[in-house]
């Protein structure tokens, strides 16, 4: 009992310490962060992730997508019929198969940002602007830092990887990981 309590609070302080700036997370999550992303980097190549991302760069805008705005989005309840239409499609239910005690959200977006699919419903309909998206469309990788998300409720970090085809990124798949679970 004394041992998980000091785990548990070891943690707490590492968190806190990596979202003040004032330390660098430690060598074991660092390196199970590390172990994470060599096996979202399967998730992100999957062909039903490639395929799904292509379908939506090449479909044009539906009237309600490109109406939609982050503002809009977050005032939609999870019943709402556009809202439900992206969450019943099929890269929808695959992402929801990779979710795990780890892994908190997993979320798609095209090269304009706007959401190909996700695992539940996400904070914001368009990323586009933002690193978690912006770095993967460069080729790169985004590690965010230590935070509570909105959607889930949980102390995670959000990791962007590109979505590539042929060699050019084409997407981006965000991963949340739930901090304490990367210990």
């Amino acid at each position: 009992m004394i041992i998980v309590k000091k785990s548990s609070m070891l943690t707490a302080m590492v968190f806190v310490l990596v979202l003040s700036g004032v330390a660098q997370a430690p060598p074991e999550l660092k390196a199970m962060l590390d172990a994470q992303i060599k096996l979202l980097q399967a998730v992100s190549a999957d062909p039903q992730v490639v395929s799904a991302v292509k379908a939506h760069n090449a479909t044009p805008l539906s009237a309600d997508a490109a109406a939609m705005t982050n503002e809009k989005w977050a005032a939609l309840s999870l019943l709402d019929p556009f809202v439900r239409s992206v969450a019943k499609a099929p890269l929808s239910a695959f992402l929801k198969t990779k979710t795990d005690d780890t892994i908190s959200e997993i979320f798609v977006s095209g090269s304009d940002g706007g959401k190909a699919g996700f695992a539940s419903k996400t904070t914001y309909w368009n990323h586009k602007g933002m690193p978690k998206h912006d770095v993967p469309m460069s080729g790169r990788i985004f590690i965010g830092a230590p935070k509570m998300d909105e959607s889930t409720g949980v102390a995670e970090i959000q990791v962007g990887l590109p979505v590539m085809d042929g060699g050019k990124p084409i997407g981006s798949i965000v991963f949340g990981l739930r901090v304490e679970k990367l210990r």
